[in-house]
Order: C-alpha cells, then sequence, then structure tokens
C-alpha cells in the first residue's frame, strides 16, 4: 500500500525547530521527499549568527528515517533566496508538490513603543517570506500546467496564520498584522491557482515552541502521555492538507492544536442598517449603532473568537 503522499516532494520552510522540523517530519513519514529550509538564527526575534545546523539536522534526521530530505538554509524573506529554494525542490525532486509556509520571527512590543525596524522585520520574515514562496512556487505550476497543454497539475500550499490575527494580541501588533495578511495572501492564492490544480489553505497552530515559550511558560507538561501543546498535534494536519484526499479544500483557514480542528467561517454581517435619507446623518448613525454596541463587551472583533473561545496565542 502506498503512502498518501508518496512521489511527491516538499519545500517546508523554518523547518529547523518547532511545528516546522514537526510538519517536515510528518510530510517525509507521508512519503513526500522534503526541502528542509531554516536561516538557523538562534534567536526568536531574528538575532544572531544564522546557521545550517537546525536545517541540515533534521534533514539528517528524515534520511535517518529512511526519507528523501536536504536542507536550504537561506532567508526566504529575501525575494532571490526564495527563488532559489523552489529551484532547489525542482533540480533535486524534478517537480515541487507541497510548499509548507511556516517561517517566522518575533519582536513584541505595544503599538505605542514599537519601531519601525520591530514592525518592518515581523512583516518581512512572516508575509513577504509567504508572498516569495508562493510566488515561485505559484510560477512553477503555472508553467508545468502550460507544458501540458494546459491540464491540471498537482500543487498544495499550507500557509501559517495564528489566533493573534483572530482574536487580536494585544503586544503583538506587527505580527497580527501579518498573520491577518498571510490569510488575505492564502484567499487570494486560492483563487487565483485552482484552475491550474492547486489549493491553498491557513491553518492557526497553538503549540509550545521557541517562539511561543513567554505565552505558555504557566503550562505544565503532562506526566505521561503527549503535550496537549505538542507540535504533533499540528503535524497531522498539515500532512492531511497536503494529500490528494484534500483536493477539495481551498482558501479555508482552519485552527489546529491539543487534539482539535475547528474550521473558521469567513466574517458574516452580523447587522445591518438603512438610512431613511439619502444617506446617512451622524444623529442616524448614533441612535442605531449605540445602542446596538451598547451590550457588547469592550473589544468582541469576530464571531469566531465567540464560537471557539479563542485566547491570544
Amino acid at each position: 500500500m502506498s503512502l498518501p503522499l508518496e512521489g511527491l516532494s516538499a519545500v517546508v520552510t523554518g523547518a529547523g525547530r518547532g511545528l516546522g522540523r514537526a510538519e517536515a517530519l510528518e510530510l517525509a513519514r507521508l512519503g513526500a521527499a522534503v526541502v528542509v529550509n531554516d536561516y538557523g538564527q538562534p534567536g526568536r526575534d531574528g538575532s544572531g549568527q544564522a546557521s545550517a545546523g537546525p536545517a541540515e539536522q533534521v534533514a539528517a534526521e528524515i534520511r535517518a528515517q529512511g526519507g528523501r530530505a536536504l536542507a536550504h538554509t537561506g532567508d526566504v524573506a529575501d525575494f532571490q533566496q526564495a527563488r532559489e529554494l523552489v529551484q532547489l525542490a525542482v533540480a533535486e525532486f524534478g517537480k515541487l508538490d507541497i510548499l509548507v509556509n511556516n517561517a517566522g520571527i518575533l519582536r513584541d512590543r505595544m503599538v505605542f513603543s514599537m519601531t519601525e525596524d520591530e514592525w518592518d522585520s515581523v512583516i518581512r520574515v512572516h508575509l513577504k517570506g509567504h508572498f516569495n514562496t508562493t510566488r515561485f512556487a505559484a510560477a512553477h505550476w503555472r508553467e508545468r500546467s502550460k507544458a501540458a497543454g494546459g491540464e491540471e497539475v498537482y500543487g498544495r500550499i499550507v500557509n501559517t496564520s495564528s489566533e493573534a490575527f483572530l482574536a487580536g494580541s494585544a503586544g503583538q501588533p506587527n505580527y497580527a498584522a501579518a498573520k491577518g495578511g498571510i490569510v488575505g495572501l492564502t484567499t487570494s492564492t486560492a483563487l487565483a491557482l485552482a484552475k491550474y490544480g492547486v489549493t491553498a489553505n491557513a491553518i492557526c497552530p497553538r503549540a509550545r515552541t521557541r517562539m511561543t515559550e513567554d505565552v505558555f511558560a504557566g503550562f505544565q507538561l503532562p506526566d505521561e502521555g503527549l503535550d496537549p501543546l505538542s507540535p504533533g498535534h499540528v503535524a497531522p494536519l498539515v500532512g492531511y492538507l497536503a494529500a490528494p484526499a484534500a483536493a477539495r479544500i481551498n482558501g479555508q483557514l482552519l485552527v489546529v492544536h491539543g487534539g482539535m480542528v475547528a474550521i473558521v467561517e469567513r466574517p458574516r454581517v452580523r447587522a445591518k442598517f438603512d438610512s431613511k435619507q439619502e444617506t446617512f446623518t451622524y444623529d442616524e448613525l448614533d441612535a442605531l449603532l449605540t445602542p446596538h454596541y451598547a451590550g457588547l463587551p469592550p473589544g468582541e472583533t469576530f464571531a469566531a473568537a465567540e464560537v471557539l473561545g479563542l485566547k491570544r496565542g
């Protein structure tokens, strides 16, 4: 019996540690050949000397288990290096089938204290990094489709958003904005590439990693069994979304953690008001909207946050 991803190749960014590592190992376990990308900087804020060590270690781990893997240590937020990452997968494995965007950094600060560099660096790594790899993977799939006379090819993109975008995160305006942008990028990409046989989806994972060590510092590890915050809870969903079985899932946002997967609806109209004149006046809006919001708790935003009981993450 063949494995679900047998004969397919994948790129996983930020795969030297944490979620990316778990995802790369899962894709390999399901049969995919994997390019393990990680810039290798020791600081979760993107600081420190870049190193090939983390990516090489995960690639070696996959090979030791009988899989095919190689390491790439380029910066996905650099346009040319992202191009080279996709080209490496194509050159080594003949084609690229799966792209998992996971690379990211944190530079947390309240919005009134955040520096321009703290904003730019997080947007660059998360949002531009997702765009760069997506751009070159999409071009590869489009070219393959054209070469095949317009026939559909196989392509899967799994992007990494966050509950910080869904439910808010007061000390992470840069991170929350980047993760919201990734959802917009995902839905646009899903529409653009569907005709080529490519799907694009986003996940909001909750896991104990180097990136979230402060958030989950108070959550103790269980005495036995799998940690509810283990990246191991997230990786199977990524493997599934990368597989042929998920062909009908496109442009979706899914929250995943601790043995739970939730499908998030797109924002819906909660209430609608029509002006009795040609256009609204201030007094009319005051009479309609002030009573409507009077009974809601401060800061209430998306219905998804209410339904799922989401916390910052």
